[in-house]
């Protein structure tokens, strides 16, 4: 059973990408609502820098060691960015610039020049190719398992259980750092903490999927679920979600269209976050645009409502509370006119009889909340 699964190339190729998504979105959620995400770009060029110190250290291509050189290319990255911003010479966004590009240019020098025949490759660290993941196995009983599948997995619960224990001083410290600092929750420590778990995950990804994919799944799925909500925990869930959905998606348009599966994987994500920026419930184009049309619609029934109060009871009355006065002194087409006695008639606020206009109780009442509005609180 175990073995059939471990055998299906496309559940396979499918689960590498879902579980990098996953891992990804969990540390790439704070990098997002901190501001900070394109650090994930920064560290996702900066780790073949580590990758090839390491290599010349140890003559290891993988493996934990490989992982420690990846994180600590990470902080590096990060503290040569914030040395710059402290000059107050260049911003963050230039800094990181300036940084991880040095970095990336001097870890390619190095691998031309001292490890041109070592089967670490630069377009392999970029883009990868997930849909190899199924041929570097690693025996396990009678099994034979991705080799990918399993630095990812573990990747995935390390950053989960990362998040889980340290769920409320990462929220605090991401939403008030000077509060966090007060109680004495050290923010830079569990920062510094995050980007390790960042590093970890880029350079357990690049082998499968590239810094490029890598870079995606952490910005792309938590900013789409910043779209959706505004609860942190929910954050995670909709990157979760949007993590395998790009990735089953992915897959199948890839095969379909005979292109990358890593890009097409990618090129998801964003689909999906043009989705959520266009049908959002809350922030989405068109959720703000009826939201605009209900207000103008509202605003349109409570000048209506003003309209026929001033002049009730008035000797006007009679001239101003009728249909024609509306476009008249309201300037309103007839169209116009018609739809908003039709809807204020409809929320029972005014009468109609003919082409006179009254207000019911209901209508009154609006219009001096209106014109009145410390009455109804005294």
């Amino acid at each position: 059973m175990l073995a059939a699964l471990f055998d299906n190339v496309p559940l396979m190729i499918m689960l590498v990408g879902a579980l990098v998504g996953i891992a990804s979105s969990l540390v790439g959620t704070f990098l997002v609502l901190r501001g900070n995400s394109m650090l994930s770009d920064a560290i996702g060029h900066a780790i073949v820098f580590g990758i090839v110190i390491v290599w010349l250290l140890t003559h290891q291509q993988s493996g934990p060691v490989q992982l420690v050189g990846a994180a600590l290319t990470g902080l590096l990255t990060v503290v040569l960015t914030e040395l710059l911003v402290r000059t107050r010479r260049v911003k963050q966004d230039a800094a990181i610039g300036l940084v991880f590009p040095v970095l990336f240019s001097i870890g390619v020098l190095l691998l031309n020049l001292y490890a041109r025949d070592v089967h670490i490759d630069t377009h392999t660290v970029l883009l990868g190719e997930i849909g190899f993941v199924w041929l570097d196995t690693v025996t396990l009983g009678d099994l034979r398992v991705p080799r990918a599948l399993l630095s990812m997995g573990a990747m995935t619960l390390l950053n989960a259980a990362f998040v889980g224990l340290f769920y409320k001083e990462l929220k605090l410290a991401t939403f008030d750092e000077g509060l966090a600092r007060a109680l004495g929750l050290a923010p830079g420590v569990l920062f510094y903490g995050l980007l390790m778990l960042t590093s970890g995950t880029a350079v357990a990804a690049f082998d499968a999927v590239g810094a490029v994919l890598f870079v995606a799944f952490v910005i792309v799925p938590p900013a789409t679920a910043y779209l959706l909500t505004d609860r942190l925990w929910l954050m995670f869930g909709y990157g979760t979600l949007v993590s395998i959905a790009a990735s089953v998606s992915g897959y199948y348009l890839a095969v379909a269209w005979n292109v990358s599966i890593g890009g097409m994987m990618a090129v998801m994500t964003g689909v999906f976050l043009m989705l959520a920026f266009l049908a959002g419930p809350r922030y989405g184009l068109v959720a703000q645009w009826l939201r605009r049309r209900g207000q103008r619609r509202l605003n349109e029934i409570r000048t209506l409502a003003v309209h026929l109060y001033n002049h009730e009871g008035t000797p006007a009355q009679r001239e101003e509370n009728v249909t024609r006065a509306l476009r008249e002194h309201l300037l309103w087409d007839d169209a116009k006119a018609r739809r908003v006695v039709e809807r204020s008639c409809e929320r029972r606020l005014i009468v109609r009889a003919g082409e006179a206009l009254s207000l019911t109780s209901a209508g009154r009442e609006l219009a001096r909340e209106i014109l009145e509005p410390g009455r109804s609180r005294r």
